[in-house]
């Protein structure tokens, strides 16, 4: 069975609406004039319920199908990124320094795609729970709508969602069970010496060595201290120190990213990074901070709601991979896969810019087959008779 064709006959609906979103993006929690957007498409549908202003400016629907049943979620993100865009497009972004860089505007197209097909034929024995959440890109907004009991408001017993994959073909899918996104935390380190002339470094307690020293030494924590089948990155992305070429300063800051698989790796990697640094502070007589914040967990993918995905895509599109590496980027729908067995799938864009790249934009193609995807999940997951 290819893309439905109900869904196929409104496509150039779905262009539309992608295009109208990618033109207005909205930052963060802050989405509410795509709230907006979201819910009079919903109305206009015929969905049963439409619940607004969870987590700020984020929309939960239900349409209920022709029997009893089960509720199952279907998520699409909503936020654009702090970027300014390049494309050139006509649908290029209205507002400066905004832009949808990484396909939310598309992944809410396709969720509607699916609303408006489910909410005219009902071919299903249950619930759908339809979850448009704001701020996944840094908000965690999965997780305040988790917080705020979306899942056991609406009695959700799975949940699945889709995102964009440039580079494979449009309109194909991949997934794989398990750990299928890292975990994401953030290092904070505040290093304070003695300041002084540049003349007399021995007047001084020089926190720029103390910080090169520090770097250095985590460097070795993927190369000496994780075995290699346990997926770590530790990057340091930024150091700020100084003020003049003959002035030792009295403050530096080191920032960075640690991308992790399991929950053993990422303890190691706090460890070692308090070891490092109290190490270092001692070693070049300076005070320093370590301050570790964890980030979102690492997508966990259920491996019979993964496998059930898989088959669906295979459905839909010829290409389908169910055994993709996994990758070292974060998402906050793990919160919601903490709490319920799903999948997260991603849909192909083709031969795009990547991810969080201001010429980045959304492959109008991809829209009835994540759409059509959503509503054969469904329809194969609560099945009438």
């Amino acid at each position: 069975m290819p893309i439905i064709n109900r869904i196929a006959d409104y496509a150039d609906d779905m262009i539309a609406w992608r295009k109208h979103l990618h033109m207005h993006p909205e930052l963060q929690f802050e989405c509410f004039e795509t709230a907006k957007f979201v819910t009079e498409k919903l109305r206009a549908f015929g969905v049963d319920e439409i619940h607004e202003g969870i987590a700020t400016s984020g929309v939960v629907a239900i349409i209920n199908g022709r029997l009893d049943g089960p509720t199952i979620g279907l998520r699409a993100d909503m936020d654009a990124l702090p970027m300014q865009e390049e494309t050139g497009l006509p649908h290029a972004s209205t507002i400066p320094g905004r832009m949808h860089a990484c396909g939310h505007d598309g992944h809410t197209t396709m969720l509607l795609g699916a609303a408006r097909y489910l909410a005219e034929t009902r071919n299903f024995a249950g619930r759908v729970a339809l979850i448009f959440q704001p701020a996944e890109e840094g908000g965690g907004g999965g997780a305040v709508m988790v917080q705020e009991g979306v899942l056991d408001r609406f009695d959700i017993k799975e949940v699945y969602a889709l995102h964009s994959g440039p580079g494979d073909a449009v309109g194909s899918f991949y997934t794989t069970p398990g750990p299928i996104l890292a975990a994401v935390d953030t290092i904070h380190i505040h290093i304070t010496g003695v300041g002084g002339h540049g003349a007399y470094p021995y007047e001084t307690a020089d926190p720029i060595v103390a910080a090169v020293g520090m770097v250095n030494a985590i460097q070795t924590i993927v190369s000496r201290n994780h075995k290699p089948y346990d997926d770590l990155v530790v990057s340091i992305t930024q150091i700020h120190t100084g003020s003049a070429d003959n002035i030792i300063p009295e403050k530096a800051y080191i920032n960075g990213t640690v991308r992790t698989m399991s929950k053993d790796t990422q303890a190691m990697v706090h460890k070692r990074l308090s070891e490092i640094v109290a190490g270092h502070a001692a070693a070049y007589n300076v005070q320093a901070e370590l301050d570790y914040e964890y980030g979102y967990p690492a997508t966990i993918n259920d491996a019979a709601k993964t496998a059930f995905a898989a088959d669906v895509a295979r459905e839909i599109a010829p290409q389908v991979d169910d055994a993709r590496q996994y990758e070292m980027g974060a998402e906050d729908f793990s919160y919601m896969l903490n709490e319920r067995p799903g999948a997260y799938v991603y849909v192909g864009n083709g031969d795009s810019a990547g991810l969080h790249h201001p010429r980045y934009d959304f492959a109008d193609g991809a829209a009835p087959a994540g759409a059509s995807y959503f509503a054969r999940l469904v329809e194969r997951a609560l099945p009438v008779g």
